[in-house]
């Protein structure tokens, strides 16, 4: 059995580990809010757009948008979402292993001649993949100190260009869904070329949009802003599953901090009734030592 300055230190250590994860966790819990807040009012808007640009596009023929050119896919870009930081369970090893998982049976061909390039946004997924010599070519670490439109808009036109300059012939995003607190659904996308959702089963419904100037006008317009928007709702629901799983991981640590205290703690009283047992005994065969002599 452990002496009592053992188990008096290892009571102290976890009790200050469990301070620190119950406020990593209510700092989670408030970050949560925000970025929940931040993807729900997103998430219409990014689904209204898709939907319209759907409809305006299908009633136009020729559509000549170079980010909706579907070439045989030759070279390929990935762009993984993780953070900047780790203590959030499985968050990022979960989006690199999809990550890793795409490449592998998707993009087998394309990993072999070395036309698999990797954009991370985050450092957790730049380390892994730059460690192990992936052709990364963006590092966005920094997004996540001021994390907004134009921030991710900057990226995506740097990918957009690649794309139209056929640099490469297929973008495809892998991050972190959110639904709630407890649940991140990994979830792969297709950025690049654009293609237009067919879903059936599912009646069409002709909507009569009013547009000016024009319909080429438009879908010139809303085709980039799409993508961007695609790319923002993406990082943004990493961002919001990041402080969830966060939150989660730090709440169960709490919880495993106090399971261990309270045997900790009953250790260390066995450990001290021993220790007074082993004394009253020694007091007592010495006081009858004397009595005898």
């Amino acid at each position: 059995m452990a002496n009592l300055k053992e188990v008096r230190n290892r009571i102290s250590s976890v009790t200050s580990t469990q301070q620190i994860t119950k406020a990593m966790k209510m700092v989670s819990a408030a970050k949560l809010k925000r970025a929940t807040n931040a993807i729900v009012q997103l998430r219409p808007y990014a689904t209204k757009l898709r939907d319209i640009l759907a409809e305006v596009s299908a009633s136009v023929e020729g559509n000549n948008s170079p980010y909706t050119v579907d070439r045989i896919p030759t070279k390929v870009l990935i762009i993984v979402v993780t953070s900047n930081r780790g203590l959030a369970g499985a968050f990022n090893a979960n989006a690199i292993k999809t990550a890793n998982n795409l490449i592998a049976t998707k993009y087998a061909d394309q990993f072999a001649r070395g036309d698999v390039s990797i954009v991370a946004i985050g450092k957790r997924g730049h380390d892994f993949f730059a460690k192990r010599d992936f052709n990364v070519i963006g590092n966005h670490n920094e997004l996540y100190n001021q994390l907004d439109f134009e921030n991710v808009s900057i990226i995506a036109e740097s990918i957009m260009e690649h794309f139209r300059e056929e640099k490469v012939d297929r973008v495809e995003i892998v991050y972190n869904q959110f639904r709630n607190a407890a649940v991140q659904i990994l979830t792969s996308e297709q950025l690049l070329p654009l293609l237009p959702e067919t879903k059936e089963g599912e009646e069409k419904v002709e909507l009569d949009y009013i547009i000016e100037p024009s319909k080429e006008k438009i879908i010139e317009e809303l085709i980039p802003k799409s993508i961007k928007i695609q790319l923002y709702k993406a990082v943004l629901d990493s961002h919001a599953s990041e402080h969830g799983a966060r939150m989660t991981a730090m709440d169960k640590a709490t919880e495993n901090a106090g399971d261990l205290l309270r045997d900790l703690k009953l250790s260390y009283n066995q450990a001290r009734q021993a220790a007074i047992t082993t004394e009253l005994t020694e007091i007592v065969s010495g006081a009858a030592a004397l009595s005898n002599g």
